[in-house]
């Protein structure tokens, strides 16, 4: 790739963009909801690694700078007094002299050594910019993965919430029966293992939910971040619904074999109420190939581009070394003033002069031989980042179409683990079923609601993996 009026025109677009005012933040403050937007904008305005490759690239812009300063003229001065007194026996003289002068060299030609030094610097500013770009979008999708594993750690809580409460009212309702003599008191004792289970379960739960959070205000670089909340995306709607309203049917009435009509277990539909999983979630499938996404990866993945510009610069050395023998065309124009009390001279002069300086033939031949080599490693160091891009895509498409399917499959699960539920329920309450049965369905319907938060969770992940490696954010 050579410097041509379009990687120039990419250069001065992207230092427009990094001279733009800094990110747009809303502040998170206590007891605020926050968007996906918010956290990624306050990620963005306060990341410590963005800051120093946004340093780097002022850097990269002074080497830059100095490199073209070869093109200016140098500029040397002087000035002097000499004061001189003799004497003897017939002489007793003194002098004062004052002189001072100025010069001015100005490179000519260099016969391209100055024009590859400005490529080379170029070529690392490029590099350094693409490296900043890639840090930006190494920084949101950091920040989008540990959202979505808050979102989903929240709502794996509220499953888990729920599931104590049921297990909570499944225990006082398998106490009565046993106390009405229509069950035995294994079942009141296993309904308590279960209930036992159920809150570590939830204990566990609120733990990876505040360690989700932690992760997430890391990735924010948040110390000392105040309680928040988070609003869903509409890409996961918090998992959290269509448990509303196909669960509300569990709260009907029911009639015991004595014909007493009984309360309803209204605590597994009000609670869904709360749980609502699925309630908004609209699941759109990717809508691109995986050879768009290739041809999207490689003309977009910073990373990619500055290790391409990075061979750039190697192939540019390599012309500046060899340039190395060649001299330097340069002029000069000087002007002395001599002042003293016995006489004053002027002086101005004008020179042009072809040169070299220290001309070692074996060093320079040897610095060709390295640069020969590190060209080759840069040669060697795109190919590999090029196989990086292709199966880092490849594997995140992979991935993400997998996630894809399992989610209406996992969704239907979902839906027939509650039936069951609702028929395992329905049983146990009129005499019919016993125990273990309805247990079964409890922990399959508990088991069906964790498997597909984890696989919208998955989903978005995946999406987020796919996105870095296609240099998107």
């Amino acid at each position: 790739m050579k410097l041509s009026v379009k990687n120039i025109v990419l250069m001065l677009s992207l230092c427009f963009i990094l001279s733009a005012p800094a990110f747009a933040i809303e502040e998170i403050t206590e007891n605020s909801e926050a968007t996906l937007q918010d956290c990624i904008d306050f990620a963005l305005s306060h990341s410590h690694y963005i800051k120093i490759y946004k340093e780097r690239i002022e850097l990269a812009k002074d080497n830059v700078g100095l490199a073209k300063s070869s093109y200016f003229p140098t500029v040397a001065a002087s000035g002097g007094y000499d004061y001189d007194h003799r004497t003897g026996r017939d002489l007793n003289t003194s002098s004062n002299v004052y002189s001072a002068g100025v010069g001015l060299r100005q490179l000519i030609y260099s016969f391209g050594k100055v024009l590859s030094s400005v490529k080379m610097q170029k070529l690392n500013l490029i590099a350094a910019q693409y490296d900043y770009d890639d840090m930006v979008i190494s920084t949101v999708n950091n920040v989008k993965k540990n959202f979505y594993a808050v979102i989903a750690a929240e709502a794996n809580l509220d499953v888990q919430v729920s599931n104590v409460q049921i297990n909570e009212r499944q225990y006082a309702r398998t106490k009565a029966f046993f106390d009405e003599g229509l069950v035995s008191r294994i079942d009141v004792v296993n309904q308590e293992v279960y209930l036992s289970d159920a809150k570590i379960q939830l204990l566990n739960a609120e733990k990876t939910y505040k360690l989700a959070f932690v992760a997430l205000n890391e990735a924010m670089c948040f110390e000392d971040a105040p309680n928040y909340t988070l609003k869903s995306p509409e890409n996961f709607k918090d998992t959290r619904a269509y448990i509303n309203k196909i669960l509300s049917k569990i709260g009907t009435n029911t009639t015991a074999p004595d014909g007493t009509e009984r309360v309803p277990d209204n605590v597994l539909s009000t609670q869904v109420e709360k749980v609502d999983m699925l309630k908004g979630f609209e699941f759109k499938p990717f809508d691109k190939t995986l050879e768009e996404c290739l041809e999207i990866a490689f003309k977009q993945r910073p990373d990619y581009l500055a290790v391409k510009a990075m061979q750039d610069y190697a192939e540019e050395y390599i012309k500046y070394t060899k340039r190395s023998y060649l001299p330097n065309l340069t002029g000069s124009a000087t002007y002395n003033l001599i002042n003293s009390q016995h006489y004053n001279t002027h002086s101005f002069g004008v020179g042009i002069d072809l040169s070299t300086s220290n001309l070692n033939f074996m060093e320079i031949n040897l610095k060709i031989k390295q640069a020969e080599s590190e060209l080759e490693i840069a040669k060697q160091t795109t190919h590999e980042a090029a196989e990086d891009v292709h199966f880092s895509v490849e594997e995140s498409y992979i991935a993400l179409i997998e996630q894809e399917k399992k989610i209406p499959l996992l969704q239907e699960k979902v839906f027939q683990t509650l039936e069951n539920y609702e028929l395992a329920d329905a049983r146990y309450d009129v005499g019919l079923g016993n125990f273990i049965e309805l247990q079964d369905a409890k922990v399959n319907y508990n088991n069906a609601q964790q498997a597909y938060i984890q696989a919208v969770h998955n989903y978005n992940e995946a999406l987020v993996s796919l996105q870095s490696a296609m240099g998107e954010r």
